[in-house]
């Protein structure tokens, strides 16, 4: 009988010999696996465009030797199949079938990176990136505050006070300084010395002696609970055109005062709405210190440099500045405080004064509250600036007489404050003496005439010394708002 399959060649006497075509096949895929080496093992590069499908295995009819053989040389590849060079699995960052709108990436890397980076879009810790209350719409590498410069002390007459980072103190007379800010012109402006600094700066003041406060000095105390008291003249400082208003000017609602705390002190400030006319409006501000009588003043200053305002004003020291003498002016009101002065008998606070000629008669008490002896008082009533005051292109003056009981007649006295000390200077008549816990009665007669528009009308009533020839001295005072109407 003859064999009808290929013989078996060898053997190791455990199981059949391998045939002829085995064998080749044996040779031939032991030659191809030397060929692979560690290098060529290297992970497949990841598909550009799309992963490739696997084509379907179709059945086909194998030899049972060969399909044997195949299986054999499969097993001598340390266990892993030859596909593996063929099926790459696909990268983790691709392996969703279906985008997310989100996958793109939030931030992009900045180019100034290191590999230190913490993750922040500026190399920096996040730590120190400034908080912000909700995400901004620019990334933070673009957010940038410009560093801020120091500060420079100044001194002048004892006061001492730093001067903002990019402004500049020029002194503009021998008892103010201004302060101008970053935006000053470089022109200096014309006018007398406080105009000079307005709208632009920051006026600084320090009285020395009581010469300086008299001659219708400003700005003082006085100013302060004046009603108009932002400025001497009629000067209209807009920002970028300042002007002299042909018409004056006139505030706005009512002074807002207040004593906030500065330099340790409590001070008293003022702050006005003024306008000169339809379209233009500035904001006055004014901060006094009785004792020491120093001032600062801020007219039209734009709300861009309030930050360096208040730090001016915070930074005063007036420590080393020699005030004037005790009660030295008409600006250190209530300096003495010995003598209480009323208004009463036909006059009080809030009441009405017809503009049309009618006459206003009341009373004014004075008396002694404190324990020396005077031999002279003098009686003092003028009324102030407000914002029915009658325009002037030189000085603001309220129209109408005003008038103090003498005897069995009238004298006429001044009725505002005007351009000097005149208003201050009452006949040797009218002086009286006044001993501890007495009291003195004097009565006045005023008249407003039609000039005179509507408006709170401050009715200054104070006792002094007599002036001259000293300097005016107020030993007690009372202001009196009266509603001036048509």
């Amino acid at each position: 009988m003859t064999d009808k399959l290929p013989r078996r060649i060898g053997g190791d006497g455990d199981g059949p010999a391998e045939t002829p075509t085995e064998r080749l096949l044996r040779e031939a895929m032991g030659a191809r696996a030397s060929l692979v080496t560690a290098n060529s093992l290297r992970p497949a590069a990841p598909p550009k465009t799309r992963i490739r499908r696997l084509r379907p295995v179709y059945a086909v009819t194998v030899p049972l030797g060969l399909a044997a053989a195949m299986a054999l040389g499969v097993l001598t590849f340390h266990g892993e199949p030859v596909a593996h060079d063929q099926v790459v699995p696909p990268p983790a960052a691709t392996g969703t079938t279906s985008p997310s709108p989100t996958a793109e990436p939030t931030t992009a890397p900045s180019p100034t990176a290191t590999p230190t980076d913490t993750g922040s879009p500026t190399g920096e810790p996040e730590t120190e990136l400034p908080l912000a209350d909700g995400p901004s719409s620019a990334p933070s590498s673009t957010i940038t505050t410009p560093p801020a410069g120091s500060a420079t002390p100044y001194s002048f007459r004892g006061v001492k006070f730093k001067v903002p980072a990019g402004w500049k103190a020029v002194p503009v007379s021998e008892s103010q300084v201004c302060v101008l800010s970053p935006g000053a012109p470089t022109d200096p402006q014309q006018g007398w010395a406080p105009a000079k600094c307005e709208p632009y700066g920051v006026l600084v003041v320090a009285y020395n002696s009581p010469d300086e406060l008299d001659g219708g000095a400003w700005p003082t105390m006085a100013d302060l609970s004046a009603e108009s008291g932002w400025g001497h003249q009629p000067n209209c400082p807009i920002w970028g055109r300042p002007y002299f208003p042909a018409n004056g000017y006139s505030s706005i609602g009512s002074p807002v005062r207040s004593r906030p705390t500065t330099a340790g002190k409590t001070v008293d400030k003022t702050q006005w709405k003024v306008t000169c006319k339809p379209g233009d409006t500035f904001t006055a501000q004014l901060w006094g210190m009785s004792t020491d009588q120093v001032f600062v003043v801020a007219n039209g200053l734009k709300d861009d440099y309030q930050a360096g305002l208040a730090s001016i004003v915070n930074s005063l020291d007036v420590s080393g500045h020699k005030a004037p003498a005790s009660g030295s002016s008409s600006s250190s009101s209530n300096s003495s405080n010995d003598i209480a002065v009323t208004v009463d008998g036909g006059l009080g606070a809030g009441q009405q004064i017809h503009a049309n000629g009618t006459p206003v008669t009341f009373t004014v008490t004075y008396r002694n509250t404190g324990q020396k002896t005077y031999d002279q008082v003098q009686p003092l009533v003028f009324t102030k600036e407000y914002a029915g005051t009658p325009p002037s292109s030189v000085l603001l003056m309220n129209a109408g007489t005003l008038e103090r009981q003498d005897g069995g007649g009238w004298t006429q006295v001044p009725l505002s404050i005007g351009g000097g000390m005149d208003y201050a200077m009452v006949s040797k008549a009218a002086w009286f003496p006044l001993a501890p816990g007495s009291t003195r009665k004097v009565t006045y007669r005023m008249t407003l005439d039609p000039a005179d528009g509507p408006g709170t009308m401050p009715l200054a009533v104070q006792a002094t010394l007599p002036y001259p020839p000293g300097p005016l001295t107020v030993l007690g005072e009372q202001n009196v708002p009266v509603a001036v109407v048509k």
